[in-house]
């Protein structure tokens, strides 16, 4: 998940590798967030809700379900890995807590929570947990730096997996937390991966939507907000 840039800020000439990947999968042409500021969106990708958080301040922790524990349940695997984070806390350096929804419930286990340092490299892919969230730090998710560094970090450091899922039955999900205020909150998403219809795809997507297709591709329930939307189906060969 990158930050605070609108879907018409994305183009090819200010974040040619992002164009590059939404014309290898699928381009969602009106994906939007659930809300300002960043945090509470994080918060509902991961929940189906934004449990009452409407400010970036370090929230409290949450008992409420989440797709964590759902996997987790399900007895399948989630990760997080978060660049720069040296430790628990809400912010050191260029690392955030408001970026990393998977500490705010405590029902996912703090095993889950990892540095970036810890995402398998090139040729260990296939050790990847079952779901994993990667966050970049604040200057290589365009919070803090230009579009183009945060478009340089994800061709350095993505591309390979993107490549990688398309022939391992696997899926790379690229998106935003919320736009520039600007544009009604409309971001950019895409899919790549293994079986994904190239194309762009008119449907409105939310953070919900994109929640409740993970949840659908594992056979969970649809949590919250999830449960009001349908999973996206029309992408997949």
């Amino acid at each position: 998940m990158f930050e605070n840039k609108a879907s018409s800020q994305i183009t090819a000439s200010s974040a040619p590798y992002f164009q590059s990947l939404a014309a290898q999968g699928a381009s969602f042409s009106q994906s939007y967030a659930i809300t300002h500021p960043g945090q509470p969106n994080y918060i509902a990708l991961f929940s189906g809700s934004t449990q009452g958080v409407t400010s970036d301040s370090c929230p409290k922790t949450f008992g409420a379900d989440n797709l964590g524990n759902q996997l987790i349940t399900a007895g399948l695997t989630v990760k997080g890995y978060s660049e720069s984070m040296p430790s628990a806390g809400c912010s050191s350096g260029t690392y955030m807590r408001k970026h990393n929804s998977w500490v705010d419930f405590s029902n996912v286990p703090a095993a889950s929570n990892l540095t970036y340092a810890s995402f398998p490299s090139s040729g260990n892919y296939a050790s990847l947990p079952t779901v994993a969230f990667v966050t970049p730090n604040m200057c290589n998710d365009m919070h803090d730096c230009s579009i183009s560094t945060g478009n340089t970090w994800l061709q350095n450091n993505m591309d390979a997996y993107a490549q990688w899922a398309k022939t391992h039955n696997s899926l790379l999900i690229v998106t935003f937390d919320e736009d520039n205020s600007l544009s009604l909150n409309h971001i950019y998403t895409s899919f790549v991966g293994a079986g994904v219809k190239t194309g762009t795809y008119s449907e409105k997507i939310t953070h919900y939507t994109v929640l409740r297709t993970i949840e659908s591709a594992y056979g969970l329930a649809a949590l919250g907000g999830a449960a009001s939307v349908s999973p996206i189906t029309d992408v997949w060969s």
